[in-house]
């Protein structure tokens, strides 16, 4: 059979297929991004799950006229692929490759940049207000899963959206949550009769003639919505001010065409709610759907086989530690943003379903619901990614730092990240948290000292935070028994000549690794705030250059509350703050992009000998 896949260049291509084709077009495709998924990894079971929903989005829209916004960006391959970066997915997530997210810069098709969720509708709601202020037929689409939706940015844009009466489609992509009956004949017949013309005309028509009796009208509306509501899930959109139609199968090209089609004529806001199914067409995927979420590079044929790690990464020492903790004081509870799996809770929440909350990605209610819950005594560890973090700042500050309550931050993936890029890298964490009053921020050099910070964290009154990075650390066993660190406290770990290395975090092997080349001392600061002012001091006192290094970006940094201190007591000697650039790094190999920031062994050692030569 000839291959339909590869005559499509762009969505002028796809076009101009007959509607026949289509199923044979997304049987390819869906093909495609199995093979090519498996020899990079990436997101895999988001992007099978809407493979036809973007045919159909493509094949109706005329894009890049009219803008299509995917919500967090992760079920983009498809999209990708159909925009004319087929042959590009080879290089997908790799350093000078494409990107896992859309990136405006990477094509016009790509009209909004993502990769956290719950932003797509109020970036769709500006571009379709942009467009009537111009003048323009161009229309605006918004593609939000169900796990987006449970974030308040989303409700607040739909709410906005509907008092504007903008030509607006959101397309609530539910492939997980229950919020609708198995989809059927019938619905898809509701969804093409409230898609269509007649429909809008019938009601827009029974309106006027009804208006001159009003009490007539309202109890017409009422009646229509509660009719809707008796069949489908709508009754909480239409109250926004959107027409919901739905649901529909969102693997029937046939409906899906139809009823895009239908929508594309309609004036006002448009709610399209659709039903797909993660990891669709790949059996591996559909029966383990969140193993398929990210996966590495894997044999399509037998599908992921499980590999025993060499040693714990950071966010298993977490779990084990959550759950040690558990067990000893009553009072602790946890707390996630939709990242059970991610943050390594998984364990946590089957020995301790009572103490477990997942609060849907919802950053901000995170932070202050753990506030709410220290009010009253009990003792929350927030487990979040230091990304993800940002969303909560104000919350951090207001809710939690102001009132000196006592949250625990246990912060994933700080610093860089590898393939997820810019989007997801924990660059600015150590910058942003040790500017707030009353927090204390500690980052671990290794696993021990990880799971050490974290019983010391969680035994103080006040606010807190432990960083570690994404993956493994230098291979140091966590030790059972678990004491408090002196707060405030480095430690000194090699001791050298004329130079001397402050390390944080992440840093302190890399040091260790510049300092044995140059005769160096290596300091492990363990806290960004509050400072070991004393070892600063001494160590100024006795070297010709102090050199602070951070995976975090130089910029208000640990590096900076270096140079802040010495400033404050006086005392002058030569400072080289070493880190992350004033830049939003791209995605690649993580060893790569550390080598590439100077933040590698060799890098730090080459960058003492250009600021103190011989």
């Amino acid at each position: 059979m000839h291959s339909l896949l590869n005559t499509i260049n762009t969505p002028d291509d796809l076009r101009r297929l007959e509607r026949k084709q289509l199923p044979q077009l997304t049987d390819e495709l869906r093909q495609f991004l199995i093979e090519s998924v498996s020899k990079t990894g990436g997101h895999l079971s988001s992007n099978l799950g809407t493979v036809e929903l973007t045919v159909a989005l493509h094949y109706v829209f005329n894009t890049p006229h009219d803008r299509l916004v995917w919500d967090v960006g992760h079920q983009t391959y498809a999209h990708k692929i159909l925009t004319g970066r087929r042959e590009a997915m080879k290089s997908l997530r790799m350093a000078g490759g494409i990107s896992g997210f859309p990136k405006r810069n990477e094509s016009p098709y790509d009209a909004f940049g993502t990769g956290h969720s719950s932003t797509s509708i109020s970036a769709a709601l500006g571009m379709a207000i942009a467009a009537k202020l111009a003048g323009s037929d161009s229309r605006a689409v918004a593609i939000i899963g169900d796990g987006a939706m449970t974030g308040g940015m989303a409700f607040e844009a739909l709410n906005n959206a509907g008092a504007m009466n903008a030509n607006l489609l959101v397309i609530l992509n539910d492939n997980d949550m229950s919020i609708s009956s198995p989809v059927g004949a019938l619905n898809n017949y509701l969804a093409k009769l409230m898609s269509g013309r007649f429909y809008a005309a019938m009601r827009r028509g029974g309106e006027k003639v009804l208006g001159v009796v009003p009490p007539v009208l309202e109890f017409a509306k009422r009646t229509e919505e509660h009719v809707k509501g008796m069949v489908i899930p709508g009754t909480l959109f239409e109250e926004f001010g959107f027409n919901y139609i739905g649901p529909i199968d969102g693997h029937d090209l046939n409906v899906l065409t139809t009823t895009l089609g239908n929508i594309r004529n309609l004036d006002g806001p448009q709610f399209l709610h659709v039903v797909t199914q993660k990891g669709k067409g790949y059996t591996h995927a559909e029966e383990d759907c969140v193993l398929y979420h990210g996966v590495g590079k894997f044999d399509p044929a037998h599908g992921i086989v499980a590999k025993e790690a060499a040693k714990p990464i950071y966010t298993e020492v977490f779990g084990a530690w959550l759950c040690d903790m558990a067990k000893q004081d009553e009072r602790l509870v946890g707390i996630t943003p939709a990242m059970c799996e991610g943050s390594g809770m998984v364990e946590f929440a089957q020995k301790f379903p009572q103490r477990y909350f997942d609060v849907g990605i919802a950053e901000q209610h995170a932070l202050t619901f753990a506030a709410g819950l220290a009010c009253e005594g009990l003792k929350p560890v927030v487990a979040i990614y230091s990304t993800f973090l940002q969303r909560a700042y104000d919350q951090l500050i207001h809710d939690i730092a102001i009132q000196n309550l006592p949250v625990m931050l246990a912060i994933d993936r700080g610093g860089l990240v590898g393939a997820d890029g810019a989007t997801h890298a924990g660059s600015f964490d150590l910058s942003y948290l040790r500017c707030i009053p009353n927090m204390t921020v500690m980052a671990p050099s290794d696993e021990n000292e990880c799971r050490q910070m974290l019983f010391t964290a969680f035994h103080l009154d006040t606010p807190s935070a432990v960083r570690y990075p994404r993956g493994c650390g230098p291979g140091i066993a966590p030790e059972k028994e678990m004491r408090a660190l002196p707060i405030g406290r480095g430690e000194l770990r090699r001791a050298g000549k004329k130079i001397a290395i402050l390390a944080f975090g992440s840093m302190l092997a890399p040091a260790l690794g510049a300092a044995q080349q140059l005769d160096a001392t290596v300091a492990n600061m363990r806290f960004v705030k509050p400072l070991d002012e004393e070892l600063i001091l001494s160590l100024a006192r006795e070297h010709s250059l102090l050199v602070t290094v951070e995976e975090n970006t130089v910029q208000g940094g640990a590096g900076s509350a270096v140079a802040e201190c010495l400033q404050q007591h006086g005392a002058v000697v030569p400072l080289l703050q070493l880190g992350l650039p004033d830049a939003f790094l791209e995605h690649g190999e993580p060893v790569q992009m550390l080598a590439a920031c100077g933040l590698d062994a060799a890098g730090i050692a080459a960058s003492i000998r250009r600021k103190m030569p011989g």
